[in-house]
Formats: structure tokens, sequence, C-alpha cells
């Protein structure tokens, strides 16, 4: 019977774990991949998380591991299939849960689910080669990389537009290349991205290939109405078709929002009594790993009170 077991060993999920170990919890993180880090290790270089500026983000996620190693954290690999319900505890008792996974199951007091997000991507050609390389799921993580350069956005919607506004600020010239003759995004978006003079909308246009040498140099955009096919040279392309979040395994235990998200506030408190969210799998405004590792922060101290009395 384990106090604690955090799912996912992104920095959510080795934050939680080195504050779990630092309040003396008995706590083990359970991981789906064979090395700890999540998105951040695909991550070439990251330049704003704070007294790290342009660290790898293999070695980032590299330092995260290190230090809950150093601390003694348990780690277990295994693709967590399922959470079932053994006693729903009560006042002066906490409740039991059982993680089920392919490799085994565990039983818990508290859960910690920090199994992440993962973006959409447009499955062409070269997409996954030049990923860290000149395509980027994240404009204001990688945008600064890209000052004075040309950067194309893919998308319609509010983030995507949001994109190509704040890249329009440091670029010398943003294309946006939308599928449709018109954006989803919110008219007010709509608005600051047409008075910019640097933006140039790429409509009824799909991206179909990314070309490259040791990074991005072009993308090759198709018109769906005509077929007529261009090579749009550019330094960057940013992909913004949104973003899933990893929670299907955790479907009807805890409160969720239409897109899967984990309904819970800075606390990280669920619905579901000593069961707990951090990271991007949580519903918030800004996924960042700054972010992230504050959740782990919170859902730990959270799951301390929760434990107080329920021994």
């Amino acid at each position: 019977m384990k106090d604690l077991v955090i799912i996912g060993s992104g920095p959510a999920g080795l934050s939680a774990a080195v504050y779990a170990k630092r309040a003396g919890l008995d706590a083990l993180v359970i991981e789906k991949d064979p090395v700890s880090g999540g998105q951040v290790l695909i991550t070439y270089e990251v330049d704003n998380y704070l007294g790290l500026p342009g660290i790898n983000g293999f070695d980032m996620g590299t330092k995260f591991r290190e230090h809950a190693d150093k601390l003694g954290a348990e780690f277990a690999e295994g693709v967590v299939t399922g959470i079932d319900t053994v006693s729903e505890g009560a006042a002066d008792r906490a409740p039991v849960y059982k993680v089920v996974t392919d490799q085994g199951e565990y039983e818990t007091k508290t859960i910690i689910l920090a199994s992440g997000a993962s973006h959409n991507k447009l499955g062409v050609k070269g997409e996954e080669e030049f990923t860290g390389r000149g395509v980027s799921y994240c404009a204001t993580c990688d945008g600064a990389f890209f000052r004075n350069k040309v950067a194309v956005v893919n998308g319609g919607g509010d983030v995507a537009v949001e994109d190509a506004i704040f890249l329009a600020r440091g670029c010398s010239k943003v294309y946006l290349v939308h599928r449709r003759d018109e954006l989803r995004a919110a008219k007010i978006l709509q608005d600051e991205l047409m008075s910019l003079p640097n933006v140039e909308i790429i409509w009824d246009s799909v991206i179909e290939e990314v070309k490259g040498d040791n990074k991005v140099t072009g993308v090759v955009v198709k018109n769906v109405k005509t077929n007529d096919v261009k090579v749009v040279e550019t330094d960057a392309l940013f992909v913004a078709i949104g973003i899933h979040p990893l929670t299907d395994p955790f479907a009807g235990l805890v409160d969720t929002d239409e897109s899967g998200y984990v309904v819970a506030g800075e606390d990280c408190s669920s619905s579901k009594p000593g069961i707990f969210v951090a990271g991007d799998s949580r519903k918030k405004r800004l996924r960042q790993i700054v972010t992230a590792v504050a959740d782990g922060a919170n859902a730990v101290t959270s799951v301390q009170d929760f434990l107080v009395g329920k021994k």
C-alpha cells in the first residue's frame, strides 16, 4: 500500500516525486517510457525556464530525473490502463485505489494524474524529422529563436491566430496557412491579425511537406480548391491545430471538460477524493514546463493535507 502513486514522469510528475520524497511520503512514479522527461525531451532548446536559459530539452529532463533519483524516488515502468476504487474511505480513513498497468497493479491512498497532453500533428513528410529543428508546437516556447526570421503558422483557431500575432512582434515575416477561406478565431483576434503589416494569410491551403537539411528551410503548400502547389520558404513551422490530454484511462473517474482535461483548481484537487492532477492534463490557461513543475508541488501539498487524519 502506497501513500501516493504518481502517473507520469514529465516535469509535473518528477516535481511531484521530489516534493513527495521531501515530505516523507511512500510514493511511486509510474512511467510509460524508458526515459523520464515527457515532451521536454523532444524540445531542442528551452529558453524560458528561469535560471536555465538555452538548456537542451533532453538535458533538462535528465536533470529533473537526477534530482528525483538523488532523493531516492521510486519508479516503475508500465502503461496505466485504468484505476479501480477498492474502498471509498471515510472521514478518518483514506480511500484505497488500485492503479492497473500492463506490468502489474498498485494499491495506494492517493493518486496524482500527471499523464500530460499531446499536440495534434499534421502527419506530413518531414514533420517528425524536423521537430525541434524548426518544427514547433509552442510559439511562446520557441518563438524567440526565430527573431528577425520567417515563420509559418498552421491553423485557423484562436491559438493559431494568437501564435501568429505573437510571432509577428519578433519575426520579419509570418505566414498563416489555413485550409478554409475564413478563420475560426475570435473577431477581435482576427482584427488584430489583419492589422499587422508583416503577416500574410494563405487561404484554402494545407501543408503537405516540411523541407530542410539540418533545419527547416520551407514548407510545401497546396491550395485545396485549385490544387496549385508552391514552396513557402521559412525558418520555422508552428503547428497550432489543437492539443489533446492523455486522460483516456481516467474517463468517468474524475470530472473533465469537453476536451478531456481534468477539472481542478490551483490546489490540483479533482472531483474524486484522494485523486489530484498536475501538469498539461489539468484544465488551465498556460501549459508550460514552469507551470507543470508548480502543479507538481501544489498537488503534493494537497496530498499531504488530504492524508492528515486519514492514515
